[in-house]
């Protein structure tokens, strides 16, 4: 509207005052308010120092209850804008609840002339809706007649000074170490000990893999707010590197971690949601007690971290309690890992095949070995298989020694083939060499650089896990078969090699395990069981092929009772190195001897 005497249209009298009103309300908006002369005074001096400083600054006016405040503060937390009135009207409620106590009888001390000084470590929740921790240090400044005039002082995220974690605002690694350290000194003074615990997420990689970091720190975040809700008052969440959390759990025994590691178990028993999308997780920990686990710091943390990689080694979602007989076998594992990387990379250097003779049931005429993989450790002494075969698959270093083991197979099947025309040899395939889309275009380049013809190698499925999709490994299994290398599924009956596989799997032999074979002859059960399942196969068009045969009497029964195709097992031969074989079996006559009781055993 325009003033009297004003000239102008009505529509530019207009345009002036909603320009006007636009300014009040981006004003208000911006919450611009005038400075008090206290703020005014100081003004220059602070925005001098707000443009050096990364810290968060405060300064206020005590007598007109007004403080000003660095931009960045107002960026990072929920506040109206760099002016204020009464500026705890806006902050405390940022202030963790845990926190809001002390806060505000520290802050009323300074308002009522009690204190000079405020210092106090406290938890704000910033915009992105996660508390951080700070370290507020603020000082009283008089006026020429002596009375409070202002107050000021800087505010500092911990996480700066490595004390905080920035995704889920828990103290961070250096703190959980600090806090070891006070407990084990308060163990030398009162003998009281206790108890460590850290905590790991099960599976966290695949929500990372799945979707992306920014997710996976949103629910580490849910995850230490559930974890932290269901804690005892006396106990404090540190975060840790990856996943993984820590505990210090003063005068514990291991009932108590047993129930505390229940109750944390039980507040991860269900889904919870993040960004309105479902998620789940287990977990898993490892503790150890002091002073019997150790009485330093890294020697606890150590033993701490070697039992919870045994928990998760054991099935997850369980806590595991560390003993010295544990961690060796643990540390023995880690060792045995590391020599397994450098005999891969040094082209698989310690790894050798040794072969079991495979014979036709009906006239026991050689057909074929099994090839079995063998390794000499760097200090030269052998390792069993079910020792190394494991860890080669969790560290997915089976599928270079896959590789290798093929080509190996495929050198020396190419060589007993002068000798033997139709000699074949079984290759043990895990899982993880099936999802290697690559290992089929190796294995046919094998092939065809040493002559031979696909019928010469047997691919043999072995699982230790339950295999997720039939149907990606039966596609790979065909692209297989139709190139003319047979499938054979082992140890069947064992494991997870059961009638499911039987029924899910495309395959031309079943390999039927030992289980079955060494109580054939006492129980009638069992041999109906081995003479129907042979008869299952046969119906299907599937050959037979029995594992583990010691005896002449079961080879007896298997050959003329159950009708088997195949036997292997120390009854014709145990398994040879390379040579030892060519000279035991490849050398003499094409039909084999069983070898006496005293050599079968």
């Amino acid at each position: 509207m325009c003033q009297a005497g004003e000239k102008g249209t009505f529509l530019e009298c207009n345009r002036k005052y909603f320009r006007i009103v636009d300014r009040m309300m981006i004003m208000k908006k911006m919450n611009r308010l005038p400075l008090s002369p206290n703020l005014k005074r100081f003004k220059f001096f602070f925005d001098l120092l707000k443009r050096n400083t990364d810290d968060y600054l405060f300064l206020t006016d005590l007598q007109e209850n007004m403080v000003m405040v660095s931009p960045n503060l107002v960026q990072d937390f929920e506040l109206p804008g760099e002016v204020m009135e009464n500026f705890d009207r806006y902050w405390m409620p940022l202030v963790h609840p845990e926190e809001q106590e002390a806060y505000g009888q520290s802050i009323e001390a300074v308002l009522k002339h009690k204190s000079r000084e405020h210092f106090m470590e406290y938890r704000v929740k910033s915009r992105k809706d996660d508390y951080v921790w700070i370290r507020c240090r603020g000082t009283v400044g008089l006026d020429r007649e002596g009375r409070p005039s202002i107050f000021t002082g800087v505010l500092t995220r911990l996480s700066q000074r490595n004390q905080a974690d920035e995704i889920t605002g828990l103290l961070n690694k250096y703190q959980f170490e600090r806090a070891v350290k006070s407990a084990l000194s308060s163990y030398r003074v009162t003998g009281e000990g206790g108890a460590l615990m850290v905590l790991g997420l099960d599976n966290f990689k695949i929500i990372n893999e799945t979707h992306n970091r920014v997710v996976g720190d949103r629910v580490l975040r849910e995850v230490s707010r559930q974890i932290e809700a269901v804690l005892p008052q006396e106990l404090t969440l540190y975060k840790l590197d990856g996943d993984q959390f820590g505990l210090v759990c003063l005068g514990y025994g291991e009932k108590e971690v047993a129930d505390l590691f229940a109750t944390i178990q039980g507040c991860l028993a269900h889904p919870y949601t993040v960004d309105g999308r479902q998620y789940f997780n287990t977990v898993s920990a490892g503790t150890v007690t002091y002073p019997q686990g150790g009485k330093d710091y890294l020697v606890l943390h150590k033993h701490a971290e070697a039992a919870l990689d045994l928990a998760k080694q054991a099935g997850k979602n369980r806590n595991c309690l560390f003993s010295k007989e544990q961690y060796n076998r643990w540390v023995r594992s880690i060792t045995m890992r590391d020599s397994l990387w450098d005999c891969v990379e040094n082209d698989c250097e310690g790894f050798s095949l040794f072969f079991q003779p495979q014979v036709r049931a009906g006239n026991r005429e050689l057909i074929g070995a099994e090839s079995l993989l063998r390794w000499r450790n760097p200090k030269g002494r052998m390792v069993a298989p079910m020792e190394f075969i494991p860890i080669l698959e969790e560290t997915k270093l089976i599928v270079p020694v896959g590789k290798w083991i093929f080509r190996e197979a495929a050198r020396i099947c190419k060589e007993w083939r002068k000798m033997r025309p139709d000699f074949r040899i079984s290759v043990n395939m895990s899982y993880e060499q099936v999802k290697d889309l690559s290992f089929k275009e190796y294995a046919l380049e094998c092939l065809k650089r040493y002559e031979l013809p696909p019928e010469a190698i047997v691919l043999e499925l072995t699982e230790s896990k339950i295999v997720a999709d039939w149907s990606f490994v039966n596609q790979q299994f065909d692209a297989f078969r139709q190139a003319g290398i047979k499938i054979a599924m082992d140890d069947f009956g064992t494991g997870y090699s059961s009638l499911a596989s039987f029924k899910n799997l495309s395959c031309d032999i079943v390999k039927i395990d030992r289980e079955f074979v060494k109580k054939i002859l006492e129980n009638e059960f069992d041999r109906k069981l081995v003479e129907y399942v042979v008869a299952l196969c046969h119906s299907i068009g599937i050959e037979a092929c029995i594992e583990g045969v010691e005896d002449i009497e079961e080879y007896t029964l298997l050959t003329e009772v159950c009708k088997a195709d195949a036997i292997q097992g120390y009854l014709f031969g145990h398994p040879e190195s390379e040579e030892n074989f060519e000279e035991k079996f490849l050398k003499g006559g094409k039909f084999l001897e069983p070898c006496s009781p005293l050599q079968s055993h």
